[in-house]
Protein backbone atom coordinates (compact mmCIF):
# COMPACT_ATOMS: atom_id res chain seq x y z
CA UNK A 1 0.00 0.00 0.00
CA UNK A 2 0.83 3.66 -0.78
CA UNK A 3 0.18 7.04 0.88
CA UNK A 4 -0.79 9.94 -1.46
CA UNK A 5 1.05 12.91 -0.09
CA UNK A 6 -1.84 15.52 0.82
CA UNK A 7 -0.59 18.82 1.69
CA UNK A 8 -1.68 20.51 5.34
CA UNK A 9 -5.62 20.33 6.24
CA UNK A 10 -5.80 17.44 3.51
CA UNK A 11 -5.96 19.71 0.76
CA UNK A 12 -4.28 18.46 -3.08
CA UNK A 13 -1.30 20.17 -4.47
CA UNK A 14 -1.14 18.04 -7.41
CA UNK A 15 -4.39 19.14 -9.42
CA UNK A 16 -3.06 18.10 -12.68
CA UNK A 17 -6.71 16.53 -12.85
CA UNK A 18 -8.86 19.97 -12.76
CA UNK A 19 -5.80 21.85 -15.16
CA UNK A 20 -6.27 19.02 -17.67
CA UNK A 21 -10.12 19.27 -17.77
CA UNK A 22 -9.87 23.19 -17.30
CA UNK A 23 -6.79 23.38 -20.49
CA UNK A 24 -8.43 20.22 -22.41
CA UNK A 25 -9.58 21.23 -26.19
CA UNK A 26 -13.19 22.36 -26.14
CA UNK A 27 -13.77 20.86 -29.02
CA UNK A 28 -14.39 16.95 -28.92
CA UNK A 29 -11.67 14.94 -30.19
CA UNK A 30 -9.18 11.57 -30.02
CA UNK A 31 -7.36 12.22 -27.51
CA UNK A 32 -5.39 9.93 -24.93
CA UNK A 33 -5.39 9.83 -21.07
CA UNK A 34 -1.77 8.90 -19.51
CA UNK A 35 -1.89 8.09 -16.11
CA UNK A 36 1.37 7.35 -13.37
CA UNK A 37 0.36 4.38 -11.64
CA UNK A 38 3.34 3.22 -10.15
CA UNK A 39 7.34 4.61 -9.33
CA UNK A 40 10.56 3.27 -7.87
CA UNK A 41 13.89 5.95 -6.86
CA UNK A 42 13.87 8.91 -8.09
CA UNK A 43 10.82 10.30 -10.37
CA UNK A 44 9.91 13.79 -11.68
CA UNK A 45 5.97 12.82 -10.84
CA UNK A 46 4.40 10.15 -8.99
CA UNK A 47 1.26 7.99 -9.08
CA UNK A 48 -1.54 10.24 -10.12
CA UNK A 49 -0.12 12.47 -12.31
CA UNK A 50 -1.63 12.44 -15.69
CA UNK A 51 -1.57 14.03 -19.14
CA UNK A 52 -3.31 14.29 -22.09
CA UNK A 53 -1.93 13.50 -25.67
CA UNK A 54 -3.94 15.09 -28.20
CA UNK A 55 -4.34 13.10 -31.73
CA UNK A 56 -1.73 15.92 -33.79
CA UNK A 57 0.86 15.14 -30.86
CA UNK A 58 0.49 18.06 -28.81
CA UNK A 59 -0.30 17.58 -24.96
CA UNK A 60 -1.07 18.99 -21.69
CA UNK A 61 0.84 18.52 -18.74
CA UNK A 62 4.04 16.36 -18.22
CA UNK A 63 4.83 13.04 -16.64
CA UNK A 64 8.81 13.79 -16.51
CA UNK A 65 10.48 17.00 -17.06
CA UNK A 66 10.42 16.28 -21.02
CA UNK A 67 12.55 12.94 -20.98
CA UNK A 68 9.45 10.48 -21.96
CA UNK A 69 6.87 12.69 -23.49
CA UNK A 70 8.13 12.10 -26.93
CA UNK A 71 8.18 8.12 -26.52
CA UNK A 72 4.74 8.78 -24.83
CA UNK A 73 3.33 10.18 -27.83
CA UNK A 74 4.76 6.91 -29.76
CA UNK A 75 2.48 4.71 -27.74
CA UNK A 76 -0.41 7.06 -27.61
CA UNK A 77 -0.57 7.11 -30.95
CA UNK A 78 -0.84 3.35 -31.33
CA UNK A 79 -3.53 3.18 -28.80
CA UNK A 80 -5.79 5.71 -30.92
CA UNK A 81 -4.90 3.54 -33.48
CA UNK A 82 -6.04 0.54 -31.78
CA UNK A 83 -8.21 2.06 -29.37
CA UNK A 84 -6.54 -0.91 -26.74
CA UNK A 85 -5.23 0.48 -23.98
CA UNK A 86 -1.65 -0.42 -22.35
CA UNK A 87 0.70 0.15 -20.21
CA UNK A 88 4.54 1.05 -20.06
CA UNK A 89 7.30 0.51 -18.06
CA UNK A 90 10.67 3.15 -18.34
CA UNK A 91 13.48 2.01 -16.34
CA UNK A 92 16.35 4.97 -16.08
CA UNK A 93 18.18 3.45 -13.11
CA UNK A 94 21.61 2.39 -14.83
CA UNK A 95 22.88 1.72 -18.12
CA UNK A 96 19.57 -0.10 -19.28
CA UNK A 97 18.20 3.81 -19.44
CA UNK A 98 20.19 3.69 -22.73
CA UNK A 99 18.06 0.89 -24.48
CA UNK A 100 15.44 3.39 -24.82
CA UNK A 101 16.96 6.28 -26.53
CA UNK A 102 16.30 8.67 -23.53
CA UNK A 103 19.58 8.84 -21.33
CA UNK A 104 17.87 10.56 -18.77
CA UNK A 105 20.27 9.92 -15.66
CA UNK A 106 17.03 10.04 -13.48
CA UNK A 107 17.69 6.98 -11.56
CA UNK A 108 14.05 5.88 -11.24
CA UNK A 109 11.20 3.79 -12.88
CA UNK A 110 8.23 4.08 -13.98
CA UNK A 111 4.71 2.92 -15.21
CA UNK A 112 2.54 4.46 -17.11
CA UNK A 113 -1.55 3.66 -17.89
CA UNK A 114 -2.48 5.20 -21.82
CA UNK A 115 -6.15 5.13 -22.46
CA UNK A 116 -8.35 6.65 -25.29
CA UNK A 117 -9.97 9.42 -23.27
CA UNK A 118 -12.20 11.37 -26.01
CA UNK A 119 -15.73 12.22 -25.34
CA UNK A 120 -17.79 9.05 -24.33
CA UNK A 121 -15.18 7.48 -23.43
CA UNK A 122 -15.38 6.15 -19.44
CA UNK A 123 -12.11 7.69 -18.50
CA UNK A 124 -14.02 10.86 -19.37
CA UNK A 125 -17.14 10.26 -17.68
CA UNK A 126 -14.60 9.11 -14.59
CA UNK A 127 -12.66 12.10 -14.35
CA UNK A 128 -15.38 14.65 -15.00
CA UNK A 129 -17.24 13.03 -11.81
CA UNK A 130 -13.88 13.19 -9.57
CA UNK A 131 -13.55 16.86 -10.76
CA UNK A 132 -16.82 17.59 -10.36
CA UNK A 133 -16.87 16.81 -6.77
CA UNK A 134 -13.40 18.36 -5.96
CA UNK A 135 -14.24 21.34 -7.58
CA UNK A 136 -17.05 21.42 -4.84
CA UNK A 137 -14.87 20.55 -1.79
CA UNK A 138 -15.39 17.32 -1.63
CA UNK A 139 -13.16 14.14 -1.87
CA UNK A 140 -13.44 11.55 -4.13
CA UNK A 141 -11.28 8.06 -5.86
CA UNK A 142 -10.19 6.96 -9.02
CA UNK A 143 -8.67 3.35 -9.48
CA UNK A 144 -6.18 3.18 -12.34
CA UNK A 145 -6.66 -0.41 -13.89
CA UNK A 146 -3.25 -1.49 -15.47
CA UNK A 147 -3.25 -5.42 -15.53
CA UNK A 148 -6.08 -7.25 -15.49
CA UNK A 149 -7.15 -9.86 -17.23
CA UNK A 150 -10.32 -9.76 -16.60
CA UNK A 151 -11.74 -6.12 -17.06
CA UNK A 152 -10.36 -3.03 -19.99
CA UNK A 153 -7.49 -1.28 -18.77
CA UNK A 154 -8.62 1.64 -17.81
CA UNK A 155 -9.61 4.33 -15.10
CA UNK A 156 -12.54 3.86 -13.51
CA UNK A 157 -14.69 5.49 -10.58
CA UNK A 158 -15.63 3.36 -7.50
CA UNK A 159 -18.63 1.44 -9.55
CA UNK A 160 -19.02 -1.05 -12.06
CA UNK A 161 -18.10 -2.80 -14.33
CA UNK A 162 -15.17 -2.80 -11.41
CA UNK A 163 -14.97 -6.03 -9.10
CA UNK A 164 -16.37 -5.47 -5.22
CA UNK A 165 -13.03 -5.56 -4.21
CA UNK A 166 -11.84 -2.52 -6.46
CA UNK A 167 -14.89 -0.93 -5.49
CA UNK A 168 -14.25 -1.61 -1.49
CA UNK A 169 -10.64 -0.59 -2.49
CA UNK A 170 -11.83 2.92 -3.92
CA UNK A 171 -14.41 3.59 -0.93
CA UNK A 172 -11.72 2.95 1.59
CA UNK A 173 -9.23 5.52 -0.20
CA UNK A 174 -11.38 8.19 1.10
CA UNK A 175 -12.47 6.91 4.35
CA UNK A 176 -8.91 6.22 4.78
CA UNK A 177 -7.69 9.97 3.10
CA UNK A 178 -5.46 8.02 1.50
CA UNK A 179 -4.25 6.07 -1.78
CA UNK A 180 -2.93 2.83 -2.23
CA UNK A 181 -1.95 0.26 -4.71
CA UNK A 182 -3.40 -3.19 -5.66
CA UNK A 183 -1.59 -6.54 -6.62
CA UNK A 184 -3.33 -9.71 -6.14
CA UNK A 185 -3.74 -12.97 -8.08
CA UNK A 186 -6.81 -14.98 -8.34
CA UNK A 187 -6.36 -18.54 -9.57
CA UNK A 188 -3.48 -17.32 -11.23
CA UNK A 189 -5.13 -14.44 -12.73
CA UNK A 190 -3.46 -11.05 -11.29
CA UNK A 191 -4.51 -7.48 -11.43
CA UNK A 192 -2.97 -4.51 -10.37
CA UNK A 193 -4.59 -0.79 -10.17
CA UNK A 194 -3.96 2.50 -8.28
CA UNK A 195 -6.31 3.52 -6.39
CA UNK A 196 -5.77 7.28 -5.87
CA UNK A 197 -7.54 9.60 -3.21
CA UNK A 198 -8.27 13.13 -4.47
CA UNK A 199 -8.64 15.97 -1.80
CA UNK A 200 -10.25 18.80 -2.98
CA UNK A 201 -7.81 21.19 -3.73
CA UNK A 202 -7.11 24.42 -1.93
CA UNK A 203 -9.29 26.66 -1.39
CA UNK A 204 -7.94 30.59 -1.09
CA UNK A 205 -10.27 33.72 0.05
CA UNK A 206 -9.17 37.07 -0.84
CA UNK A 207 -10.75 40.06 0.68
CA UNK A 208 -10.12 42.68 -1.34
CA UNK A 209 -10.39 42.93 -5.01
CA UNK A 210 -8.44 45.62 -6.05
CA UNK A 211 -5.77 45.85 -8.93
CA UNK A 212 -3.28 43.99 -7.36
CA UNK A 213 -5.24 41.41 -6.22
CA UNK A 214 -6.19 40.45 -9.83
CA UNK A 215 -1.84 38.66 -9.94
CA UNK A 216 -3.03 37.08 -6.86
CA UNK A 217 -5.81 35.54 -8.24
CA UNK A 218 -4.64 34.15 -11.03
CA UNK A 219 -1.37 32.88 -9.75
CA UNK A 220 -3.23 30.71 -7.07
CA UNK A 221 -5.63 30.00 -10.29
CA UNK A 222 -3.02 28.55 -12.35
CA UNK A 223 -1.88 26.11 -9.63
CA UNK A 224 -5.02 24.68 -9.71
CA UNK A 225 -6.55 26.22 -6.46
CA UNK A 226 -10.35 27.11 -5.81
CA UNK A 227 -10.40 30.97 -5.32
CA UNK A 228 -13.09 33.23 -3.87
CA UNK A 229 -12.68 36.84 -3.93
CA UNK A 230 -14.83 39.28 -1.53
CA UNK A 231 -14.68 42.97 -1.50
CA UNK A 232 -17.89 45.74 -0.41
CA UNK A 233 -16.57 48.53 -4.07
CA UNK A 234 -19.19 47.10 -5.98
CA UNK A 235 -16.38 48.91 -8.97
CA UNK A 236 -14.44 46.40 -7.99
CA UNK A 237 -16.78 43.16 -7.97
CA UNK A 238 -15.46 42.76 -11.61
CA UNK A 239 -15.48 38.68 -12.34
CA UNK A 240 -14.29 39.15 -15.55
CA UNK A 241 -11.15 40.45 -13.81
CA UNK A 242 -10.91 37.29 -12.02
CA UNK A 243 -11.46 34.75 -14.30
CA UNK A 244 -11.84 31.36 -12.61
CA UNK A 245 -12.79 32.84 -9.54
CA UNK A 246 -16.07 33.17 -7.25
CA UNK A 247 -16.29 36.86 -6.95
CA UNK A 248 -18.66 38.48 -4.31
CA UNK A 249 -19.92 41.73 -3.43
CA UNK A 250 -20.19 42.24 0.18
CA UNK A 251 -19.60 44.54 3.26
CA UNK A 252 -16.86 42.99 5.26
CA UNK A 253 -18.85 42.80 8.44
CA UNK A 254 -21.13 40.14 6.77
CA UNK A 255 -17.99 37.90 5.19
CA UNK A 256 -20.01 35.02 7.09
CA UNK A 257 -22.67 34.89 5.02
CA UNK A 258 -21.56 36.04 1.56
CA UNK A 259 -18.39 32.92 1.69
CA UNK A 260 -18.16 29.76 3.90
CA UNK A 261 -15.53 30.19 5.37
CA UNK A 262 -15.00 27.38 6.96
CA UNK A 263 -14.56 25.93 3.47
CA UNK A 264 -11.41 28.06 2.91
CA UNK A 265 -8.36 26.63 3.87
CA UNK A 266 -6.02 30.15 3.60
CA UNK A 267 -7.32 34.10 3.50
CA UNK A 268 -4.77 36.76 2.12
CA UNK A 269 -6.66 39.82 3.22
CA UNK A 270 -5.38 42.96 1.16
CA UNK A 271 -8.75 45.34 0.60
CA UNK A 272 -5.81 48.40 1.36
CA UNK A 273 -8.98 50.15 3.74
CA UNK A 274 -8.24 49.94 7.30
CA UNK A 275 -11.47 49.75 8.70
CA UNK A 276 -12.26 46.64 6.24
CA UNK A 277 -9.53 44.96 7.01
CA UNK A 278 -9.89 44.81 10.54
CA UNK A 279 -13.59 43.73 9.76
CA UNK A 280 -12.21 41.19 7.84
CA UNK A 281 -10.24 39.83 10.36
CA UNK A 282 -12.68 40.08 13.26
CA UNK A 283 -15.05 37.85 10.86
CA UNK A 284 -12.21 35.42 10.34
CA UNK A 285 -11.08 35.29 13.85
CA UNK A 286 -14.53 34.27 14.84
CA UNK A 287 -13.53 30.66 14.07
CA UNK A 288 -10.36 28.27 13.58
CA UNK A 289 -10.53 28.22 9.60
CA UNK A 290 -8.52 29.26 7.65
CA UNK A 291 -5.78 28.46 9.69
CA UNK A 292 -3.49 30.27 7.41
CA UNK A 293 -4.15 34.49 7.40
CA UNK A 294 -2.10 36.15 5.27
CA UNK A 295 -2.03 40.16 5.96
CA UNK A 296 -0.87 42.31 3.44
CA UNK A 297 0.91 45.96 4.34
CA UNK A 298 3.82 46.84 6.40
CA UNK A 299 4.64 46.00 9.89
CA UNK A 300 3.63 49.76 11.06
CA UNK A 301 0.20 49.03 9.20
CA UNK A 302 -0.23 45.55 11.45
CA UNK A 303 1.03 47.26 14.83
CA UNK A 304 -2.53 49.92 13.45
CA UNK A 305 -4.51 47.45 13.17
CA UNK A 306 -3.72 45.11 16.20
CA UNK A 307 -4.89 47.72 18.29
CA UNK A 308 -7.36 48.42 16.16
CA UNK A 309 -8.48 44.67 16.63
CA UNK A 310 -7.48 45.15 20.41
CA UNK A 311 -7.95 40.94 22.28
CA UNK A 312 -9.06 39.70 18.32
CA UNK A 313 -5.43 40.20 18.20
CA UNK A 314 -4.58 37.98 20.32
CA UNK A 315 -6.87 35.29 18.98
CA UNK A 316 -5.29 35.48 15.56
CA UNK A 317 -2.01 35.69 16.26
CA UNK A 318 -0.55 32.08 16.16
CA UNK A 319 -2.38 32.26 12.83
CA UNK A 320 -1.70 35.23 10.84
CA UNK A 321 1.44 36.10 8.72
CA UNK A 322 2.01 40.04 7.98
CA UNK A 323 3.49 41.06 6.48
CA UNK A 324 2.28 38.66 4.18
CA UNK A 325 4.72 36.61 1.47
CA UNK A 326 7.93 35.06 1.19
CA UNK A 327 10.84 37.72 0.71
CA UNK A 328 12.20 37.40 -2.63
CA UNK A 329 12.42 40.93 -3.09
CA UNK A 330 9.10 41.73 -5.44
CA UNK A 331 8.70 44.98 -6.38
CA UNK A 332 5.87 44.74 -8.87
CA UNK A 333 2.58 43.03 -8.55
CA UNK A 334 3.31 40.32 -10.20
CA UNK A 335 6.26 39.53 -8.22
CA UNK A 336 4.32 40.06 -4.82
CA UNK A 337 1.36 37.83 -5.71
CA UNK A 338 3.84 35.27 -6.65
CA UNK A 339 5.84 35.78 -3.18
CA UNK A 340 1.85 35.58 -1.55
CA UNK A 341 1.03 32.70 -3.27
CA UNK A 342 4.50 30.65 -2.47
CA UNK A 343 4.18 31.33 1.14
CA UNK A 344 0.42 29.83 0.86
CA UNK A 345 2.10 26.72 -1.08
CA UNK A 346 4.93 25.89 1.53
CA UNK A 347 2.51 26.57 4.48
CA UNK A 348 0.17 23.74 2.92
CA UNK A 349 3.31 21.46 2.06
CA UNK A 350 4.35 21.80 5.61
CA UNK A 351 7.58 23.70 4.51
CA UNK A 352 8.63 26.31 6.38
CA UNK A 353 5.42 28.16 6.68
CA UNK A 354 5.12 28.08 10.82
CA UNK A 355 9.16 27.75 11.64
CA UNK A 356 10.41 31.60 11.96
CA UNK A 357 7.30 32.79 14.30
CA UNK A 358 8.37 35.55 15.65
CA UNK A 359 10.28 34.31 19.00
CA UNK A 360 8.37 37.16 21.36
CA UNK A 361 4.92 34.80 20.63
CA UNK A 362 5.12 33.92 24.31
CA UNK A 363 5.75 37.33 25.64
CA UNK A 364 3.07 39.59 27.63
CA UNK A 365 3.85 42.36 24.77
CA UNK A 366 3.36 39.64 21.92
CA UNK A 367 -0.31 39.30 23.25
CA UNK A 368 -0.27 42.90 21.24
CA UNK A 369 0.54 42.07 18.37
CA UNK A 370 -0.26 40.19 15.01
CA UNK A 371 3.31 38.14 14.81
CA UNK A 372 5.05 38.03 11.76
CA UNK A 373 5.58 34.13 10.64
CA UNK A 374 7.81 35.25 7.48
CA UNK A 375 9.72 37.78 6.60
CA UNK A 376 7.81 39.33 3.48
CA UNK A 377 8.32 40.28 0.13
CA UNK A 378 8.15 44.03 -0.48
CA UNK A 379 4.66 44.98 -0.22
CA UNK A 380 2.95 48.15 1.68
CA UNK A 381 -0.51 49.22 2.33
CA UNK A 382 -2.32 52.32 3.09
Amino acid sequence: MSTSRLGRLGVRLDTSLELLQELAPAAPGPRVLATVVSTAGSTYRKPGARMLIMADGSYLGLLSGGCLEADLKLHALEVLKSGTPRAVEYDMRGPDDLLFGIGAGCEGAMRVLLEPAGAGSPAAAALAAAGDATRAGLPASLVSVHESADLPLGTYGAAPPLSSVLIRAATQSVADGASRTIDWKDGGRRTRAFVQFLAPPPHVLICGAGPDARPVASTAHALGWRVSVVDHRPAYVVAADFPGAEVRLSDPHLLRSAVDIEGCHAAVVMSHHLLSDAAYLRELARGDLPAYIGLLGPEARRMRLARELGPVADALKFRIRGPVGIDIGAVTPEGIALAIVSQIHAWFAGRGGDATVNSAANSLAALTRIEVSTPTATNSAP
